[in-house]
Parts: C-alpha cells; structure tokens; sequence
C-alpha cells in the first residue's frame, strides 16, 4: 500500500507544472518543518513534523493534496512516526455555498497502533459564513474504513462504514494573523464504541506574503485502539499562490 501512494506521489508531482499552464486555475503550495531536541543528562527527547500541501482551484472544483510525518524518540525509545496523505476535492455548484466532496486517506501511525488504514468517501458540503476575513464550513458524509490495527497488543484488519462530520474555519485579522482549524469526528455505523477524533487547529502570523511563523495544536484518538496524541508544535512555513 505505501509503495502505492509514494507512486501516486511522484505521478501527482510529475504533472502538476503541465496543470499549471491552464490560466484559469490557482495554485497554493505550502510547505512547513519543525523540529525540537531536549536532552539533559538523564532524558532526551526528538521530535520531527513535516507537511506538504499543494492545492488546485478551478472555476468548479479544488484538488488538495497533503501530505504530513511526524517521527520522534522519548529516552532512546521510539515515540512516534505517523505518516499521512491525503487527496480530496470539492465540486461546486453555481452559488459555491453548497458543495460535493470526495476523500481518500492513507495512515499509518506508531503512537496510535495504526499499522495501515486506508478511508475513502465523499458527502456534502456547506459554507455557513464566506467572507474575507471570516469562514465556517460544516459537512458530513461516509468513508469506507479498511484497517490493520494493533488491538489489546495483537494485530487486527476489519473494514467498517463511518459517518464523518467536520468543522472547518479560518479567520484573518487584517492578513497579519490568521487562525484556521478542520476537526473531525467519524464513528462508525455499526459500533458506537467505535470513533476517531482528529482536531487541526493553528495560528499563522505573517512575516511577508511567502513567510509566517505558525502554531499548531493537534489532537487525535483512535478508541478502538484506546490510543491518544496531543502535539503542540511551533515553526516557520513557506506558502505562495501562483
């Protein structure tokens, strides 16, 4: 399966710049890196969070790529190496308030027992507030679930159906700071003991229209694996529309 996406990876890179000579399309690429390293002389700690972000918009419909690893040790132990990508895309309708969404997701994520898990799906959207320095979105929808999970410490594949509902905003104060954040809650239809919960919200403070200095609190819980992780992060990010 990773061999897959690393495959659609270089296919998606390959043809972006024959994309971009269409003139009716906005790109955005945004990419960011954070690392910190505490050691003291009887604990260490690494941590390393990368993302990619590459976006397409057209007249009707937006293409978003993304992709994120976040690998770090505790004390000589391995703490995290959670690797994620994603493509999804909107389809408008006339007015842009009501839309169509579609989804596909690859996980895998040592801190919550996740050895691979693919969701595909797709649903509504809605644009509640659409303005220029404020936005909220709410949409719900299915996503098929097929995963290879550690469970009470024994490996585990099951497929199962989710509802997934997000809240989506952004709010910019006079493009100085902006505060954005897409959270998720997806419990599945036939187990109600059954969630994820992923919360992505950060602030950006701009330094010039390609750099800002950001911040970023992230939450994710896997019930079934009963596992949890809360990442607090702080960088540099390097974004351009073209």
């Amino acid at each position: 399966m990773a061999k897959q996406i690393w495959v659609f990876t270089l296919f998606f890179i390959s043809i972006a710049p024959l994309m971009a000579q269409v003139q009716d399309s906005t790109y955005y690429l945004q990419l960011s890196s954070t690392n910190s390293i505490n050691k003291t002389n009887d604990n260490s700690a690494f941590l390393l969070n990368n993302g990619l972000r590459f976006s397409i918009t057209k007249e009707k419909i937006k293409l978003n790529f993304n992709n994120s690893w976040l690998y770090g040790r505790q004390d000589g132990s391995q703490s995290n190496n959670d690797f994620s990508s994603s493509l999804d895309f909107n389809i408008y309708r006339k007015d842009r308030r009501l839309f169509y969404w579609g989804l596909a997701n690859y996980n895998t994520s040592f801190s919550l027992n996740i050895r691979n898990q693919l969701l595909a799906g797709a649903g509504i959207a809605y644009n509640v507030i659409d303005t220029e320095s404020l936005f909220i979105n709410l949409s719900d929808g299915f996503l098929y679930d097929a995963s290879s999970i550690i469970e009470n410490e024994v490996p585990v594949d099951y497929q199962t159906a989710r509802n997934s509902l997000r809240l989506l905003y952004k709010f910019a104060l006079k493009e100085f700071i902006v505060v954005q954040g897409s959270n998720f809650y997806q419990p599945s239809l036939t187990d109600a003991a059954d969630f994820n919960i992923k919360l992505s919200n950060d602030v950006a403070f701009k330094l010039n229209r390609w750099l800002s200095l950001n911040a970023s609190l992230i939450y994710n819980r896997i019930n079934r694996t009963d596992r949890e992780n809360l990442l607090f992060t702080y960088g540099i990010a390097f974004e351009r529309y073209f």
